[in-house]
């Protein structure tokens, strides 16, 4: 038996439905495990849908073309590697300007991610419109600290692990949950956000460095990557990959979209965050930003938090 969500308590709240949840695992030897092939795994899917902000692409899940099903299908029995990575986009890797026309450039963003585990799932799984059920499961069973500022925009989307020997098919499905990191410099939190702001209209420019620590640790469960090209399509004896994918201007809000867009309404910015300077510094944790912000600004932010984990411009439900 491989995992299991089981409904605990079901609500609505600030317009994501959440539900709690007991998560049974069976442990394996080593860092990855396989699900047998043809168990079928039930998730209940009475959970968040995080869909604040993002684009207007669909993420209707679409079919293979007959060259893509017919090379998974006659693979069905073989094996290659899934690599699962991590990626933060743009936003963090050539910085951005936020609503509130702060110029923010990252040097790291820390991430921990535990429990990511990458399904084949028919039918195929989309956010909030019904279960998963698992036909195929893989996993990556320990947590591990990756730096999304790593490398510049160029580089490839940071690897997070990869599974050998992993069964052939479409992987249509992925889910993590952020954890705190038990070493290094994120130690304690599972999300560090490292870096500088300027304001760019300000006579003055002078940059306000930041660290942000952030104690908060949401789950996602998610359906296909929806981008240029679809992912985790595994034939025989070839590498393929599916990727975790954080979207940071739902925090901060993007200038380059519409004041009115939901992007920047919904969004935090970071003048709140400038305002709790010191000698041109911030350093602080999830509880000095919940002392320290106003009750307002507090509150939107919680409420942007859960909405950071997408799969490209895919969405997922948040699990608590």
């Amino acid at each position: 038996m491989g995992n299991r969500i089981l409904p605990d308590l079901i609500k609505q709240e600030n317009g994501l439905f959440r539900s709690k949840g007991i998560l049974l695992s069976t442990s394996l030897k080593g860092v990855s495990k396989v699900v047998s092939r043809g168990t079928a795994l039930s998730i209940t899917t009475a959970l968040a849908i995080a869909t604040f902000g993002c684009s207007d692409t669909s993420t209707s899940v679409d079919t293979l073309d007959n060259s893509q099903a017919d090379s998974a299908e006659t693979a069905a029995d073989a094996a290659g590697t899934l690599e699962i990575r991590a990626n933060g986009e743009d936003f963090v890797r050539q910085g951005f300007v936020s609503k509130d026309g702060w110029e923010i450039e990252f040097d790291h963003v820390y991430v921990t991610l535990a429990d990511i585990t990458a399904s084949q799932s028919e039918p195929p799984f989309e956010p909030g419109k019904g279960e998963l059920v698992a036909l195929q499961q893989v996993e990556l069973s320990e947590p591990v600290t990756v730096d999304l500022a790593d490398g510049d925009e160029t580089a490839e989307p940071v690897l997070v692990g990869e599974i050998e020997s992993v069964p052939a098919g479409r992987y249509n499905a992925l889910s993590w949950a952020l954890t705190p990191a038990t070493s290094g410099p994120a130690e304690g939190y599972p999300l560090v956000l490292v870096g500088s702001a300027t304001k760019a209209d300000a006579a003055d420019a002078t940059p306000i460095d930041f660290q942000i620590r952030l104690s908060e640790a949401p789950a996602f469960t998610c359906g296909d990557f929806v981008g240029d090209a679809r992912k985790g399509i595994l034939t025989a004896d070839k590498t393929a990959d599916l990727e975790a994918t954080f979207h940071f201007d739902h925090i901060f809000g993007d200038a380059d979209a519409p004041a009115t867009d939901e992007i920047n309404t919904g969004a935090l910015g970071f003048e709140p965050i400038a305002q709790l300077a010191e000698d041109g510094v911030v350093d602080v944790d999830s509880e000095q930003l919940e002392q320290s912000l106003s009750a307002s600004d507090y509150q939107t932010l919680q409420t942007v938090l859960p909405s950071l984990g997408h799969v490209g411009e895919g969405h997922c439900e948040l699990i608590d």
